[in-house]
């Protein structure tokens, strides 16, 4: 199964619904993860080239059939690479939207969805718009064919196969909520959001395209582009960097003098290189940042839901945790950054033991080492949960169990 090299298969012309690179032209990577049984379907969505894969998981089912679990744009060069595996191994009968927070997934469904006609879609509970709550098939949905995760989990007709877990935190202005679903046969278990992994080379999806990979290995406006297996990693770390923390302590912003005066000196001035602005500049410390990030590639939690999201519901949240780790499974697929992730229910979740005042002392030394090394990183998402809880926007965390 490989890419197509026609740019016209590329084409999503829904993009300004979720204004992100790379906009109009999203290109699709399939790669088999268990053999004739799951397979991962890469795309990319980022801003200002700091960009990360998105990702859809489909799962061949044993009565025949696939089971979709977060679809992505449904461009031609994707659809034709479902319906290879359409042909192979039987026609999509579900289709899964495991969040109800996530844009950059649930604006793909309706179209996917359409695309499948024969498919039922399950979504995450609690589905919200704004600034109006919506009915489901308002915001695109297919009306007959959509339903709410059931709570009772005899009624999922997939549940022979499948296991899931779904977390609902209640925001106030809306709800966080993923499910978690296990494949029984192969000992997988599919997550959204909740934990991931950074590899140490760049994803090959965003290799089919370095330039985003080149332009933010630089070290300031007036080095020259240049392409080179190092330059690409050395990209793709920084990149990681933004994604996760923002502002890395390693990132220093430019001043606008410095910066517009730089930009009439770069040798690109071209609007791919964004007329040679380039307001970053690297500390010599920001490899070590990455590496404490990566630590030894086991799964984590993105900064942004450890500080603003999960302390909402740090009971329900270690329940949760506590419900999939029960299960059998060694290895994740999340929908970014890594797309395996090799490791056990313990490791999974060790991932959320940032909520309980006493970790385990099961709990690896080199994790509790490893997070005092990443707290400097965190210093800037600290300070924008403080300025969203003085203006009202957010509240304070609860306390630790």
């Amino acid at each position: 199964m490989h890419p197509s090299t026609n740019p016209k298969d590329w084409s999503w012309k829904f993009w300004p619904a979720v204004p992100l690179y790379p906009y109009g032209r999203r290109r699709t990577l399939c790669k088999e993860i268990v053999k004739d049984t799951i397979w991962t379907f890469d795309q990319l969505h980022g801003i200002i080239y700091t960009i990360v894969p998105i990702r859809m998981t489909i799962v061949k089912l044993q009565t025949g059939g696939l089971l979709i679990y977060a679809p992505v744009a449904p461009t031609t060069e994707c659809v034709r690479l479902v319906n290879e595996l359409v042909a192979k191994h039987g026609e999509v009968k579900y289709i899964i939207l495991p969040t109800s927070s996530g844009l950059e997934h649930k604006v793909f469904v309706g179209p996917f969805a359409r695309r499948f006609p024969q498919a039922q879609v399950f979504v995450a509970p609690h589905q919200w718009s704004f600034p109006l709550n919506l009915p489901l098939h308002w915001l695109g949905f297919p009306q007959k064919r959509t339903q709410v995760l059931p709570e009772n989990k005899s009624l999922a007709p997939f549940i022979d196969e499948f296991d899931y877990e779904v977390l609902d935190i209640n925001l106030g202005r809306g709800a966080f909520t993923e499910v978690a679903l296990l494949h029984k046969r192969s000992h997988t278990l599919l997550v959204t959001d909740s934990v991931l992994s950074i590899p140490e080379d760049p994803p090959e999806i965003i290799q089919l395209d370095p330039y985003p990979l080149l332009f933010h290995a630089r070290d300031n406006a007036l080095e020259i582009i240049e392409d080179s297996e190092a330059n690409r990693r050395k990209g793709w770390q920084r990149i990681s960097l933004f994604a996760i923390y923002f502002r890395p302590s390693a990132l220093e912003i430019s001043k606008l003098g410095q910066m517009f005066s730089d930009a009439f000196k770069a040798p690109q001035q071209s609007p791919k290189a964004y007329f040679g602005l380039f307001p970053f500049r690297w500390q010599d410390n920001w490899k070590q940042s990455f590496d404490a990030l990566r630590g030894d590639g086991r799964p984590f939690v993105a900064p942004i839901l450890q500080i603003l999201i999960l302390p909402q519901a740090p009971r329900q949240v270690l329940n949760w945790a506590d419900k999939v780790a029960n299960w059998d499974f060694h290895q994740i697929i999340p929908c970014h950054f890594d797309s395996l992730i090799k490791a056990s229910p313990r490791q999974f979740r060790q991932a959320f033991t940032f909520l309980e005042k006493q970790p385990s002392m099961s709990e690896d030394l080199s994790i509790r080492e490893n997070q005092s090394l990443l707290e400097k990183d965190f210093k800037f998402i600290r300070e924008l949960e403080a300025g969203l809880v003085k203006r009202g926007i957010a509240t304070p965390v609860k306390e630790k169990v």
